[in-house]
């Protein structure tokens, strides 16, 4: 079959090869025919190193598709059931699952370690155990989360990631009460559908900030009142807050300098919403000073901040109801060989969300 390999970690470009067996299929296991599979700004951050997974790997954990087979001992689903892709598991016994915050769940990062494919007899890993950049991917049982039929392959993969934690961060992390004031540092996919949310949410002011000028009018579409650039966002706060600061500011890049700004931005007994996933040596500094007299409170947000079974459900309702548009950010739909112009699209700011068919 068909699968895009990255062969040593900060490699630029993907494989394209035809020689890719997915392995691994057994007791707990599902093997599924992915459909399509959205391009994440997080496999570019594993291509680079930025997030940890071993090489080489098929990038790629936006994915849908079909149940093509289970293994023994597999009850949540069926051969024939439309299924998402989920690259955080829940085990749903420990601490975190029980306790409503399965996004928590250590279980799914144990099996980026595990091979899930080999290609010319070289053994490969799916990233974070899954690796959707392929025609069929076998994984964990709780990897592959049923879906009602009447949801498109285009959306449900979608919903695997980076709406599902766009979202979550709204609703779960920040719990925002209408009529706030909030600003969002970071137009792409994850960034819109927190605008999105926000709009849902009774938001007052949701302000854009991204130097790409081209997503502005993305960002208004989707429901920002204001859009900015970085230079110009202390004007918005100054012009909207009075000075004060944002009720809640997210930060969806994953950057120290951005998580900064987010600080800056946000005003005294405000919010700071961590939602992009950046590295482990990139450190942002504040002062012990400021952390007490400005008592805002900085809040790491995971996969949507609560429970992934609850949050898939909650925004396929939002979706059936025309709270949440997903279709509209697709941009782009492109076939596996042109995996790599997708990445280009992404680095270029010319893409909300791409999509790659795979079937």
């Amino acid at each position: 079959m068909r699968a895009a390999i990255l062969h040593e970690t900060g490699q630029d470009k993907l494989e394209v090869r035809d020689d890719v067996e997915a392995v691994g299929m057994g007791p707990g296991r599902v093997r599924v025919k992915l459909h399509v599979t959205g391009v994440c700004h997080s496999d570019l951050s594993a291509m680079t190193g930025i997030l940890p997974q071993p090489a080489p790997f098929v990038p790629g954990h936006e994915g849908a598709g079909e149940v093509v087979e289970v293994g023994d001992d597999v009850t949540s689903v069926a051969v024939g059931d439309k299924v998402v892709i989920c690259w955080a598991p829940p085990c749903g016994v420990c601490n975190f699952c029980t306790g409503g915050q399965s996004n928590l769940c250590l279980s799914g990062f144990m099996n980026a370690g595990n091979q899930n494919f080999t290609y010319g007899g070289t053994p490969a890993f799916g990233f974070t155990g899954t690796g959707t950049f392929t025609e069929e991917v076998v994984v964990a049982a709780p990897c592959a989360i049923k879906v009602p039929a009447d949801v498109p392959y285009e959306v449900a993969s979608l919903i695997g990631c980076g709406v599902t934690t766009g979202v979550g961060a709204v609703f779960n992390s920040a719990a925002i009460e209408p009529g706030a004031t909030c600003a969002v540092i970071g137009a792409g996919g994850v960034g819109i559908a927190v605008i999105q949310a926000l709009r849902a949410a009774g938001a007052a002011d949701i302000v854009a900030v991204d130097p790409a000028v081209s997503k502005h009018a993305w960002a208004r579409k989707f429901g920002a009142t204001h859009a900015v650039t970085p230079d110009e966002a202390p004007g918005a706060k100054n012009d909207l807050t009075a000075g004060q600061g944002f009720d809640y500011v997210f930060e969806v890049v994953g950057k120290s300098f951005t998580a900064r700004s987010a600080y800056e931005l946000t005003r005294r007994g405000g919010s700071v919403v961590i939602v992009g996933a950046g590295a482990m040596d990139d450190n942002v500094q504040f002062n012990m000073f400021e952390l007490f007299f400005d008592q805002k409170r900085i809040i790491g947000s995971i996969y949507g901040g609560g429970d992934i079974h609850r949050e898939y459900n909650r925004i396929i309702r939002m979706w059936r109801a025309g709270r949440l548009d997903l279709e509209s950010m697709i941009t782009h739909r492109l076939e596996l060989a042109a995996i790599n112009d997708a990445f280009d699209l992404m680095k270029s700011g010319e893409s909300i969300r791409t999509i790659i068919t795979l079937a």
